[in-house]
């Protein structure tokens, strides 16, 4: 097939130029330079959108029309969002394929062992071909045109392209002018490649899966979770899609990532990214390669604003901890209650691969004021599972669940224990970090599917892992009423999350009940106790929603969450009223966090028919009294040995 000359839109350069000054650099047929391949090259190829279409397919011709041409070439490359068919039967005596992460078109032959694959931090990737432990014979890359001194830029990837142009023995580039010329380390000039050969084509895209229900309830609570003013990384596919999508909110966000998406670009345009709170790059979006749309890939062209880097840079785990309020988020195939995590394998089935997703996740633990978020979708469709791992898992219909007691035999741990600190499902958000396994693993299963939580709990006690007593609601009685969560301002100004408890909450109540001082705790418990065991605080957290409700208002400082104050009704027998009760930290008391908690209380009764409230009040304890008339109740009581009978209607 002869070359297609391509379009320029310098009125300045033109081929004939280009040609006249650089002759050594074209041949007048592609099979002429194709045939200085010899057997048992490595041949890098351009990563993801930035790959050479027409340079592989022309290779792959050249291959079917002379079969004994060249043999056992190995093909290396990040990833192909290509057919790969060089994975192809017929082609396994020419062709093996070295990805150093694996996609959708290559996974049945890695894992049927027609491919390999090498498990890499990609940050380290530059540093093994220019020290030639991988050493590379022939490169092709796609480039734009050449400009009339013949520079050359390599566009929406630079990632390890750039490393493969300075040290493989014949380049071979594509220039291509739908390619968007990026600023950055792209940049290259004719005399570092060894031939032309001019194509015009559209870059392949990435397109994402539309965000669905439950990928957007994700975005909205790691939304909850980046500040204003954060650097973010954000990995692949529909759940971090619907992440972005759900900063439109926030303001001055800065970019720092290995991959700048559809999602990223948007903000961008929006404003929402501006980079102007950086502490490394300020004003500059950076990133190594670029997967999306064709509006995307024309956003690009020639803005100030962005600035694609060589790999070992966006990577390194030290210049990311540079960046203030790092915040990277990513996702993972399962995690289980210890907090290991992996995205890149089932079992011993290879997924995908190790990628930038520690390089990242350790870069913003090290980062002032850094986070770091796994995110992922409670559960997995039970028939893409068993593909993998085969039936042993449980299974809730067509579902498993991500979250696991431990992580498969086999599985590759892409995240330690010590690399994360939120994770997040379509259920709440667990923090984990500088938590003990027993704390993590209730905090996970409060956020795992509701139908996997009774089986999550009793493997947790089995394996030790959690109480051997641990109580537990199962169906939906006690499932958490996420619903009910509100956010409120006491008269004096103090902000308050109040939210039912949940089956994770004991630590914070523990530490609510042992900072009450003696006559707080007299007040509450009627009696001169100190000892708060977990045979009692269970009793307030595994909760039968449907008859009991117990509410906690939490506030947050500095990333930390800490109760206080509580408030409790539970039905009586009758069905018509419900035992109340209330405490308030010392610190907090006369704030007004116990009218909050009074008021939410009593809208809540209110809704499942309850007509009023009833208490046993220590006499001399006058303010409690005071609150309900200020509430608005009919207040009424009876004087029993010292302890108030309090009977409080609603109006």
């Amino acid at each position: 097939m002869p070359d297609k000359e391509l379009n320029t839109e310098s009125p300045i350069v033109s081929w004939k130029d280009i040609r006249e000054r650089w002759p050594a650099k074209f041949r007048d047929q592609v099979r002429f330079i194709f045939q200085e391949i010899r057997p048992g090259d490595r041949i890098f190829v351009g990563t993801g959108c930035g790959e050479p279409q027409y340079l592989v397919s022309s290779l792959l011709n050249f291959v079917k029309n002379q079969p004994k041409a060249f043999l056992d070439a190995e093909l290396i490359n990040i990833v192909t969002l290509g057919v790969a068919p060089y994975t192809d039967e017929k082609f396994k005596d020419n062709f093996r394929l070295n990805s150093f992460f694996i996609g959708d078109s290559t996974r049945n032959a890695v894992n049927q062992a027609g491919a390999d694959y090498t498990p890499i931090f990609l940050s380290a990737l530059p540093d093994l071909i220019q020290s030639e432990r991988i050493p590379l014979d022939v490169a092709l890359i796609q480039t734009t045109p050449p400009d009339k001194d013949g520079n050359m830029n390599l566009g929406v990837s630079v990632d390890i392209v750039r490393a493969a142009v300075e040290k493989a023995a014949i380049v071979i580039a594509q220039p291509n002018s739908c390619m968007p010329a990026v600023e950055g380390d792209g940049w290259i000039s004719m005399d570092d490649v060894d031939y032309i050969i001019a194509r015009d084509e559209p870059l392949l895209e990435y397109i994402e899966d539309v965000p669905g229900d439950i990928a957007q309830k994700i975005g909205r609570y790691v939304a909850r979770i980046v500040e204003d003013g954060s650097t973010i990384q954000v990995g692949y596919g529909s759940i971090p899609n619907a992440i972005v999508s759900s900063l439109h909110g926030k303001e001055h966000l800065g970019v720092h990532t290995e991959l700048l998406n559809d999602g990223i670009a948007g903000l961008m345009e929006e404003g929402v990214v501006d980079n102007s709170q950086k502490s490394l790059n300020p004003g500059k979006s950076i990133a190594t390669f670029c997967m999306g749309r064709r509006k995307t890939f024309d956003f690009l062209r020639d803005k100030s604003s962005i600035e694609f880097r060589t790999i070992d840079y966006t990577n390194n785990p030290l210049i990311i901890a540079q960046n203030r309020k790092m915040t990277a988020i990513n996702s993972a195939l399962e995690v289980d209650l210890t907090g290991q995590a992996t995205a890149e394998s089932l079992g011993h089935s290879f997924y995908s691969g190790i990628g930038g997703q520690a390089d990242f996740m350790r870069g913003a633990a090290l980062a002032p004021g850094g986070k770091t978020i796994l995110a992922l979708p409670s559960t997995a469709q039970s028939m893409e599972q068993e593909a993998f791992l085969g039936a042993g898992a449980p299974s809730r219909g067509p579902l498993v669940s991500r979250i696991v007691p431990f992580l498969k035999e086999g599985a590759g741990i892409t995240l330690t224990r010590g690399d994360i600190h939120y994770v997040v499902t379509e259920y709440g958000i667990a923090y984990l970090h500088g938590k003990s396994i027993r704390e993590r693993a209730m905090d996970l299963i409060s956020i795992a599917h509701p139908g996997f939580r009774l089986w999550l709990i009793e493997e947790a006690k089995r394996l030790h892992l959690i109480y051997p007593d641990q109580a537990f609601i199962p169906g939906i009685k006690g499932e958490y009423p996420e619903d009910l969560e509100v956010q409120k301002t006491t008269r004096t100004g103090l902000r308050l999350l109040l939210r039912p408890v949940k089956i994770s909450d004991e630590p914070l109540l523990k530490d609510l009940f042992y900072s009450l001082s003696e006559e707080s705790m007299y007040q509450r418990f009627i009696s001169a106790r100190r000892d708060i065991p977990h045979e009692m605080l269970q009793g307030f957290v595994a909760v039968d929603y449907f008859q009991k409700m117990v509410l906690v208002a939490v506030m947050e400082e500095n990333g930390k969450e800490s109760i206080c104050g509580l408030g409790q009704y539970g039905m009586n027998s009758d069905m018509y009223m419900a035992d109340v009760a209330l405490v308030v930290r010392d610190d907090c008391q006369k704030m007004g966090v116990a009218g909050e908690l009074l008021s939410y209380l009593t809208y809540l009764a209110k809704k499942q028919g309850i007509l009023g409230f009833t208490a046993e009040v220590l006499v001399g304890n006058e303010p409690v009294f005071r609150l309900f008339k200020r509430m608005g109740f009919d207040v009424s009581k009876r004087n029993e040995a010292g302890v108030y009978e309090m009977k409080a209607m609603f109006k």
